[in-house]
């Protein structure tokens, strides 16, 4: 049972995450084009507010 949740999510996560260059090829690789000239703490802050957000956000829902 877990598995299949895993295997939800993932599909969920690639889902999402295929959006953006599918739908805004050009705003997607300026995007990670900022993303990538970002600094190393700048860097980890952001994914620090992604990995917080995320971990509300399946706090909140489950």
């Amino acid at each position: 049972m877990t598995q299949n949740y895993w295997i939800l999510a993932t599909g969920l996560v690639l889902i999402i995450e295929g959006i953006g260059p599918m739908l805004f090829p050009n705003k997607w690789r300026g995007m990670i084009q900022q993303i990538a000239e970002m600094d190393t703490n700048g860097l980890r802050r952001f994914g620090g507010v992604l990995v917080v957000s995320g971990a509300c956000i399946l706090f909140i829902f489950s």
